[in-house]
């Protein structure tokens, strides 16, 4: 066994503890990738990372992304929390205000705006209507009409989100699933909150199946959801997403559309620091 440094940052929050955990255990490079997910599963929490050498030279570090269950090639909350932690090793970034991580879904930009982070989000692989049998599943799934259901799409950047969207905050919020039939799908819902507020949309993502079934904030989803919802006219190139409140969090995930690209960025906040031994 061997000594690795460790921390415990909180993202997406909107204020102290309210974001969503995420461990980074920081050059792991001699874990196997076992040993990685038995952590990820003692850690309990929706994702843990590793960063390790990069293999691109282009890259400032590379990360492996592990759920409880599995290792994920890209999730956005666990690239924003270990790009905030790669920062605090003291390594410069190639590029001034900007770290370059290398993942399983290739390189990702992230901006540094002092405790505010935000990633490019990468292009949807998939990126098309949802089958009306697999709907009616997901609306049984929520116990509402299929018809409650107002649009509904492939969003997948890594992760293999279904987004589907209702008609309000309020719908959204009252949501209550039933995973029989559902495991394996990851399940992204969102609605609009009356304008003139502080956010614009209400989001919640459902992983049935995992030990964690519904994530607190969702960075990968959210950037399916802004590529999806500014495709067809239904938010603006700037807007802000809550995300958390019916799993005692209270999340904010900006997006924003410039001329580079979509960026989804938070606050991140270092809250645990130390080492495990594994």
């Amino acid at each position: 066994m061997a000594s690795y440094s460790f921390a415990q940052v909180d993202v997406f929050g909107s204020g102290r503890l309210t974001g969503n955990p995420l461990a980074v255990v920081v050059d792991a490079d001699a874990l196997d990738a076992g040993e990685m997910q038995a952590f990820a599963r003692w850690t309990g929490l929706s994702e843990t990372t590793f960063l390790l050498r990069p293999t691109d030279p282009a890259a400032d570090y590379r990360v492996r992304i592990f759920t409880p269950s599995r290792e994920l090639p890209f999730a956005g909350h666990p690239t924003l929390g270990s790009a905030a932690v790669w920062l605090t090793t003291g390594v410069p970034s190639r590029s001034p205000g900007l770290v370059l991580q290398e993942c399983g879904a290739g390189l990702v930009p992230v901006r540094v705006e002092g405790d505010r982070l935000a990633f490019a989000a990468p292009p949807l692989t998939r990126f098309e209507p949802v089958a009306e049998e697999l709907l009616g599943r997901i609306a049984a799934g929520f116990g509402v009409d299929r018809a409650a259901i107002l649009d509904a799409s492939w969003l997948v950047n890594g992760p293999e989100w279904i987004g589907l969207r209702f008609g309000s905050a309020e719908q959204v919020l009252g949501l209550r699933l039933d995973p029989a039939g559902l495991s394996g799908l990851d399940l992204g819902v969102v609605g609009p909150h009356p304008a003139g507020g502080e956010v614009q949309v209400e989001v919640r993502a459902f992983i049935p199946g995992e030990a964690v079934a519904e994530d607190p904030v969702t960075g990968s989803l959210n950037a399916g959801l802004a590529h999806w919802m500014m495709a067809t006219g239904q938010v603006p190139e700037r807007y802000v997403a809550a995300q958390g409140r019916a799993v005692g969090a209270a999340g904010r995930v900006q997006l924003v559309r410039d001329d580079t690209g979509l960026w989804v960025g938070g606050q991140v906040a270092v809250v645990v620091t130390g080492h495990v031994t594994l």
